[in-house]
């Protein structure tokens, strides 16, 4: 008789494991920030790490002036705002060779400290926002609160300055929340203007 208990306590105590496995929460997953690539274009403010492979001394964080420049051991000044990231490591690596054979160099952006978008219109924050990661129109309208209840919905437009003109690309909110014609959800480039009418 006492084996019978025991082995219904086993039993329960098994199965009451088993449930409470069944229904324990998932892990959180936690949200990754996109690193800029080698086609990001710097500009002022940002933060960017520079390293010169198997030299300490040639390891360096430094922040792009407000006149463009950085300045970097054994080369000195150097432009880097308006520039790509692979640019600006091409033309290093190029007055490096002067100095260190075959240089192996990193060149990544710690922090971008110059990506301002504007949202402007019938949002509920309108303003200018500085953002540390590339942002989608849908989600710089989250940034700014969300559209108010005037808002024209299918007539958003994302100004761009371009080769000094200006580029518009339309934007319909409804379409892109219900999951159609998902390409005019564009990435933002530094400066771009949402406009909600």
């Amino acid at each position: 008789m006492k084996s019978i208990v025991l082995i219904l306590c086993v039993v329960v105590l098994l199965g009451g494991c088993a449930a409470r496995t069944a229904v324990a929460p998932p892990e959180p997953v936690k949200a990754q920030s996109e690193k800029p690539g080698d086609d990001y274009i710097i500009g002022s403010g940002d933060i960017l790490d520079i390293s010169l492979w198997k030299d300490e001394a040639m390891t360096k964080q430094v922040t792009v002036r407000t006149d463009g420049k950085i300045v970097f051991p054994l080369i000195g000044e150097i432009a880097a705002a308006g520039r790509s990231v692979g640019e600006l490591k091409q033309e290093m690596v190029g007055k490096l060779k002067e100095y260190v054979p075959e240089p192996v160099l990193t060149v990544d952006v710690k922090q971008m400290n110059s990506m301002i978008v504007y949202v402007t219109g019938r949002v509920t924050k309108p303003g200018q926002y500085l953002v540390n990661t590339r942002v989608t129109v849908l989600q710089a309208i989250s940034i700014a609160g969300g559209l108010n209840a005037f808002a024209k919905r299918g007539k958003i437009k994302v100004f761009r300055q371009e080769d000094g003109k200006t580029v518009t690309f339309p934007f319909d909110y409804d379409e892109v929340i219900d999951g159609e014609n998902l390409q005019q959800n564009i990435v933002l480039k530094r400066g771009d203007v949402v406009v909600v009418p």
